[in-house]
């Protein structure tokens, strides 16, 4: 592991990064900027609508006011993932807990999508499809975002690193991946924004990155692997990152399967973390060469 110790100075670029991102002032700036993009995409779909715009930007600019609170969501959205990165280093679980917040706004944003399928102004008339979708996908975010509440007061941290130089070796391998996935995070964002500015088609942005996210947390169990080798610690590792690919895999699917699978995928974390809390490491050693408090030694006899 002496290569961690080289690229070391990496993770002070990382560090910078995260207190940048966690800084009170950049997140209300950042917010405020989402509000202008807003506003901006409302003026920009008035505009179009009018015939005001210019002909290569009436081409991207849409005309229903409704994709301007898909764009805002949208944006949102893309700063939970890079919350995620940022929290990679502080736990595993908590970095799932984090992702499944993200998968609640997902399904918000989808609500807000299934406006744009509205007339204007708004009317339902005889279509209750777009209702429909809307209120499965609010009742999925409600429901995991309850589940969340529960996994949350559960005691998550089990402390399976005793030694504090392996402790810290394994935070800097995080946040090795964590500066990784931070380039990737850009470098696919730019790749996205070029191509609809070029070609005016949706990329895919969200579904690649979840898909780079699957393979970081396998990366990190393998990672963990290495520093926490009991069997309770893989379980509960490996248990997470099936929770995950079931959460990612939900994207990818229609409605209203996809709200089923993300529900599902909360509900299994969740007993997968009451199960691993309550069940702790010691309580899985198995009643083998265990002796009781008198020092007298408990193991069934050969008879």
């Amino acid at each position: 592991m002496a290569l961690i110790y080289r690229l070391e100075p990496l993770t002070h670029i990382y560090d910078a990064l995260h207190h940048f991102w966690e800084n009170p002032r950049t997140e209300r700036r950042v917010a405020f900027l989402v509000f202008l993009i807003f506003m901006g995409a409302l003026l920009g779909i008035l505009l179009n609508r009018q015939g005001l715009l210019p002909a290569p930007l009436a081409e991207l600019a849409p005309t229903n006011y409704f994709h301007a609170i898909n764009l805002a969501f949208t944006l949102i959205l893309g700063l939970e993932i890079m919350g995620l990165i940022m929290s990679l280093s502080i736990s595993l679980s908590r970095s799932l807990g984090k992702q499944f917040e993200i998968l609640t706004l997902i399904l918000l944003r989808n609500a807000f999508k299934e406006l744009s399928h509205l007339p204007e102004p708004v009317a339902i008339g005889s279509n209750f499809t777009p209702l429909i979708h809307i209120g499965l996908a609010a009742t999925g975010a409600l429901a995991i975002f309850i589940c969340l509440g529960f996994y949350y007061r559960m005691r998550l941290y089990q402390h399976y690193i005793k030694s504090p130089e392996q402790r810290m070796r394994y935070v800097l391998s995080k946040k090795l991946m964590g500066l990784a996935l931070f380039s990737i995070f850009m470098g696919i964002g730019v790749r996205d924004c070029w191509l609809f500015l070029t070609t005016g088609q949706e990329q895919h942005f969200f579904e690649t990155i979840y898909t780079v996210l699957l393979f970081s947390d396998v990366a990190l169990v393998l990672i963990a692997q290495h520093f926490m080798p009991s069997f309770h610690a893989v379980f509960r590792n490996s248990g997470f990152v099936i929770g995950t690919l079931m959460m990612r895999l939900s994207l990818s699917t229609t409605a209203p399967w996809d709200v089923a699978v993300s529900v599902f995928a909360a509900l299994f974390v969740l007993t997968l973390a009451w199960a691993t809390t309550c069940f702790a490491p010691e309580a899985m050693k198995g009643p083998a060469g265990s002796r009781n408090r008198t020092g007298a030694d408990t193991r069934p006899s050969a008879s």
